[in-house]
Formats: structure tokens, sequence, C-alpha cells
């Protein structure tokens, strides 16, 4: 009942961001700020997970093909916070939903000359159908899964670009223990954190879905990352192979 109260006082001041979203005019203006909140944002999550992401990645060259080159598909690329951590002549394909990242996308590639760019597709997860069928050796998706429409046909789409034996690698954000006081605060904000954060979810339960799939293999670990009390502290990450 309190969480009930609770989302009713925040949805009564969040009432003026409502009816613009009802109009149609919150996701036209805040699609053009949000890559460049994210462009702030972006480093400090980074530098905050600077040595899970450097540990994960670590081993995306294990999985390049046999020509030795690596191709690699990122869904919900973003501000491209992740080149730093992919390995010299990597061949990158970058998705994203918003057009409006794109400058910030070019100016990090910029300062990743290692990489080699691909293409660059303005493309939700939940439709991938301009890249062929198992031609992909590597996916990567971080903090995306919370904000698309269905997971379920992401982790579908991911499973049919790979090539056999390729590698999904994911670190998301995800609900807390039900009984806990974070997941409490989760559910409060969670209809404000949908505006603010372009449809982002604080209470999906990802590592429930990414298990449902037919990966061969799922290594996937729990973490937290500070500050500990904020909603989006309880992360998953890992890799699943097709």
């Amino acid at each position: 009942l309190l969480v009930l109260l609770l989302q009713r006082c925040m949805q009564l001041l969040l009432l003026p961001v409502h009816l613009l979203a009802c109009l149609g005019l919150w996701d036209s203006c805040y699609k053009k700020v949000f890559p460049h909140i994210m462009a702030k944002v972006a480093p400090i999550y980074n530098h905050k997970v600077y040595k899970q992401k450097r540990e994960l990645f670590s081993t995306l060259s294990h999985f390049a093909g046999p020509s030795g080159q690596l191709r690699l598909l990122e869904i919900g690329t973003g501000t491209g916070t992740n080149f730093q951590f992919y390995p010299a002549g990597c061949c990158l394909t970058c998705t994203d939903p918003n057009p409006n990242f794109k400058h910030f996308l070019l100016k990090n590639l910029l300062e990743n000359p290692h990489l080699q760019l691909e293409n660059s597709l303005v493309a939700s997860g939940e439709d991938l159908q301009q890249i062929a069928e198992g031609t992909m050796d590597v996916v990567v998706c971080t903090l995306v899964l919370c904000s698309v429409t269905s997971i379920r046909r992401v982790l579908n789409e991911v499973l049919r670009v790979l090539r056999k034996g390729g590698a999904f690698y994911f670190l998301e954000h995800v609900a807390a223990e039900p009984s806990s006081w974070t997941y409490f605060w989760q559910q409060v904000c969670e209809p404000a954190w949908k505006y603010f954060g372009d449809g982002c979810s604080l209470s999906r339960e990802t590592q429930k879905e990414l298990e449902k799939m037919n990966f061969s293999e799922l290594h996937l670990r729990q973490i937290h990352v500070r500050p500990y009390w904020i909603p989006t502290s309880p992360h998953i990450i890992g890799y699943a192979v097709k």
C-alpha cells in the first residue's frame, strides 16, 4: 500500500510530463536531449565499472572468426563508451534507435582508431533485419535491455545474427531482491524513471529471460554498482554462447 501511495504521489508530480507524453511531445524533445545527458553520465558510469568491463571484454578475441578478425555488433551503442574495451582490428557494426547519438558516436570513433567501423544503423534491438543471419562473431549489449519493448525479441535477434559458437556479452541493471529496500525504491521510482531514462525500467528480471533462451552456455554473475543505495545498483554481467 505504501508503494502504491508513493507511486501515486510521483505520478501527480509528473502530471505535466505525462500530458506531454500523451500528446506525443515528450519523446520527440527528450530524444534530442538524452544523448547530451548520456555524454556526461556514461563516462562516470564507465569509471565505476571499468574493472568489470575490462575483465568481461578481455575474452572477446576468443570468439574471432576463422580469418582472425572479430566481427562485433553492438546493440544500443549510444555514445560508444564501450569502444575502448574492444580489441584492435575489431570490425564493428553499431545500432541505436536514436539517430541523435550520431555526433557523439563519431567523436568516440575518432578517439578509438584501433576499431574499424563497418556499419552504423538506426535500428532497435527488436528489429535487426538489416543484418544477415549468422554473420556476427559477437553481440554486445550494455544498459539496453532495461529499455527495450521486448527482451525476448531482442534475444531472438541476437541468436539469429550470431554464428554458431558466437557469443552475446551483456551488462545490465536489473530488479533487486523483492524483499529488499532497493526493490521498494525501484517500485516507487518506476513511474518517473521511464520518462527521464528514455523508457528505462528499474525492475526487469533479465536473468530469467536469458535463462529461457536457447544458448548452449550461460556465464552470469550478479554485481552491485556503487553507491549501493541507488535503484540501479543491482546488475548482472556475463556472456552466453550460441
